[in-house]
């Protein structure tokens, strides 16, 4: 089995769809003549640039779908066992010398995402001093439903008062990715006026996947 290219005449897959009916969704789309099997590739889109599907994935991990599965279902049904971005494409399989032959189509249209719901990033942020001492600890705790990468998130720290914003402070990235489940960081020092807040690095893009809340 082999990818080829879409170029003009070749079967191509169209008018793909989807809708989400609780844990299930439903891919739709519009066979091209001929056609008697599709592959179809699933991912999690959560850390690719939206729309972004160029290279088509190892073929062991397509599931192959024929037209009769179609028609008795009405479409190609998946369970929804992931939380974000999810993205489907439909290749289109055709023989050629014995071999089947997947379509990739570069304009994407054979590619469907959406998101199956926001994961919770809860988090605590405490400040602790001494009555004598020029700093403070300050420690971060991190409650993430599944995993969040280090990209994701970042602390701002303010002289004064509560930073609100990314540009209202000084911005630190995080090292490492954040587990699902409870992760405690180091303790950080900083100076006895400063106050810390956590933040997304890029909100638009971040919070279509993720929700921050403050514990």
């Amino acid at each position: 089995m082999r990818f080829v290219e879409a170029e003009e005449g070749l079967p191509l897959i169209t008018q793909l769809s989807y809708k989400i009916d609780e844990d299930r969704c439903k891919l739709q789309w519009q066979w091209p003549e001929g056609i008697q099997a599709v592959y179809i590739g699933k991912r999690s889109a959560d850390r690719e640039p939206q729309g972004e599907y160029r290279y088509p994935p190892a073929a062991a991990g397509l599931k192959l779908y024929t037209r009769e599965e179609y028609k008795a279902a009405g479409g190609y049904v998946d369970r929804i066992d992931t939380i974000g971005l999810v993205a489907y494409t439909v290749y289109a399989c055709m023989m050629e010398d014995g071999d089947k032959c997947l379509i990739d189509q570069p304009d994407a249209r054979n590619t469907v995402e959406f998101s199956t719901g926001r994961a919770k990033i809860r988090y605590s942020i405490s400040h602790k001093s001494g009555l004598l001492r020029k700093y403070k600890t300050v420690q971060i705790s991190v409650l993430a439903e599944v995993e969040i990468p280090k990209e994701a998130l970042c602390y701002v720290k303010k002289q004064g008062n509560y930073p609100v914003s990314t540009d209202d402070g000084t911005v630190y990235p995080f090292l490492r990715d954040f587990p699902p489940g409870r992760s405690t960081l180091p303790p950080i020092e900083v100076g006895k006026n400063d106050y810390v807040r956590l933040f997304f690095t890029d909100g638009p893009k971040y919070g279509r996947l993720y929700e921050l809340i403050p514990e």
